[in-house]
């Protein structure tokens, strides 16, 4: 099913920072007591280029933590830092943006478990194995498809399982819905709306575990369905 353009937009807004990214590429977090908004940009470059030269790519985050996409030479570099200049900083890997997802499907390994996945393929940068599962008559069936987790921000196109050459598609999880709002993008912690909005009949001002009507509204949609349905085209 092909995501709305507000969906898409955002689902690839969060990839824009990237630029010709490499298995050598690394993206590391830069903050200050104070935060870079007060800063000069011209400043924080000229910094940024005496301590360990030119960089890729370099982005201000809302927080003023600075987000830098480096090599792993710089990357160990900045890791060591504890000023920029005058500035005293802390440093630290981002979370997700080093890692990469691809989905191993092959009916071959449907029997392999998630950490004999991770042992047989640590040799090609697989730190994580997770077996999709789908729910049927109340019962967990597990699938052939695995999620693996790399520890390189590029995705392979393929890895070798064994005796078999196994493609990799890029693995692309559900999208972020606040449980507040309904609306795609964002967490309940970080939604900016007043009053909860239902799941269930799209209305404001309650919670779907206290709603009492009978009628199925989505708030994203304005389908007859709840916000959380998979059918829901958004």
């Amino acid at each position: 099913m092909p995501l709305s353009p507000n969906l898409y937009q955002y689902l690839m807004g969060s990839l824009s920072f990237v630029v010709e990214a490499n298995s050598s590429t690394r993206y590391m977090l830069i903050n200050t007591p104070n935060t870079f908004h007060t800063v000069s940009p011209f400043l924080v470059q000229k910094l940024l280029k005496s301590c360990i030269g030119e960089i890729q790519n370099v982005k201000k985050l809302r927080s003023g933590d600075l987000l830098v996409q480096v090599d792993s030479k710089q990357a160990s570099v900045i890791s060591k830092l504890t000023h920029l200049g005058t500035f005293p900083v802390e440093t630290s890997f981002h979370k997700t943006l080093n890692v990469s997802r691809g989905v191993l499907s092959n009916p071959d390994f449907i029997h392999v478990t998630e950490a004999e996945s991770v042992e047989e393929l640590r040799d090609q940068n697989v730190c994580a194995a997770r077996r999709i599962n789908i729910r049927r008559d109340g019962r967990l069936i597990p699938t052939q498809h695995v999620v693996l987790t790399f520890q390189t921000p590029v995705l392979p196109k393929s890895i070798k399982a064994g005796y078999i050459n196994c493609k990799l598609r890029p693995y692309i999880p559900n999208p972020l819905r606040c449980f507040k709002c309904q609306r795609y993008g964002h967490s309940q912690q970080s939604c900016r709306g007043t009053d909860p909005v239902c799941g269930k009949c799209a209305e404001s001002g309650h919670e779907i575990n206290v709603c009492t009507s009978d009628t199925f509204k989505c708030r994203n949609c304005s389908g007859p369905h709840a916000a959380s349905s998979k059918s829901c085209p958004t």
